[in-house]
């Protein structure tokens, strides 16, 4: 088996993605003829012509071989360089991972002093984002990504981690929906407190509590689970909301499971090319392991409604 060399593919990559032997020089900071040699050194450990750039021509054009292995290379190259180029500027090996607000809060906290205690020696960064993760991943700003939604992304692999179903949570001076089945009537009526159009939770919500044609009233619109259960402890209205944000402390609030709701699945997601590193795969068994412990203890504390004697009598609340 051929040793691949790093130099020799990272100029063929440039070369292909920019077009031309001048553009590739200037990203590399090497001269043309550098850029030159590079490509006709690759081609001789290949055996096949990858490059055709004529004598003067401002543009190069590639092989049919040449093209195949700009393919193969193109998903996850940068990252892969990105990445590469971090781990060199550090003394400590660090592992960076995405996901929403609320996941880090209340599920990802376990998991880490699990980590922590297996290798002490890697610095964990957290980015608390959503909808930018895939990007992220892309760019090498990320390695991990833990979310809701599935990005059909080649560059990155995402298996799930869990499911877990959303509950109705309300003020604690309203009354409670008799059943599961009437909780779309009860709402029609009342405002909803719930996410910024295009997420999940939201759209879940929305077409849970539809009653034929007609949608409840959105009273608040924000991006976390924090700032929903936040809006409804104030009083502003009701949200559909994970079963594992609502804590033992939040008294002026009442939950209502809803079994019948749709199962949201957790996916735990990272660059290709990482699926072998020993950090990611440890962090990826204990988020199978944890997460769904911490969701069903969560969802088994409130039973089906979790009442409180707590009330406030809040101008506005709806009887």
């Amino acid at each position: 088996m051929k040793e691949v060399d790093l130099t020799l593919t990272q100029t063929f990559f440039l070369v292909a993605q920019e077009g031309t032997y001048s553009a590739a020089a200037r990203r590399l900071n090497i001269t043309y003829q550098s850029v030159a040699n590079h490509i006709r050194r690759l081609e001789q450990r290949v055996g096949e012509k990858l490059v055709v750039a004529g004598r003067g021509a401002k543009s190069i054009k590639l092989t049919p071989r040449g093209t195949s292995l700009y393919r193969l290379l193109a998903p996850e190259f940068d990252v892969m360089l990105t990445r590469l180029g971090s781990l060199i500027d550090k003394e400590r090996p660090v592992i960076r991972i995405g996901m929403p607000h609320a996941i880090f809060f209340y599920l990802l906290p376990p998991v880490l002093t699990e980590f922590r205690r297996m290798y002490p020696e890697v610095e964990i960064v957290g980015y608390e984002k959503d909808v930018l993760l895939p990007e992220l991943i892309r760019n090498g700003s990320l390695d991990v990504c833990l979310s809701e939604r599935h990005f059909g992304d080649t560059v990155i692999r995402q298996r799930v981690i869990c499911h877990y179903q959303p509950t109705l949570v309300f003020p604690s001076d309203w009354p409670a929906p008799p059943n599961e089945a009437a909780v779309p009537e009860w709402a029609l009526e009342r405002p909803l407190v719930t996410y910024e159009p295009g997420q999940m939770l939201r759209n879940i919500a929305l077409d849970y509590l539809s009653v034929g044609n007609e949608l409840p009233k959105v009273a608040v619109s924000t991006s976390t689970s924090m700032s929903v259960k936040r809006c409804v402890d104030e009083g502003l209205g009701f949200a559909l909301l994970p079963t594992w944000c609502i804590d033992e402390s939040d008294k002026r609030l009442n939950c209502t499971a809803l079994p019948n709701a749709e199962r949201i699945p957790i996916y735990f997601g990272e660059a290709m090319f990482l699926k072998s590193n020993p950090f990611v795969r440890s962090l990826h068994k204990l988020c199978l392991e944890i997460f769904p412990k911490i969701i069903e203890e969560r969802a088994g504390r409130w039973g089906s409604v979790r009442t409180s004697t707590r009330k406030r009598g809040r101008p506005g609340a709806r009887g």
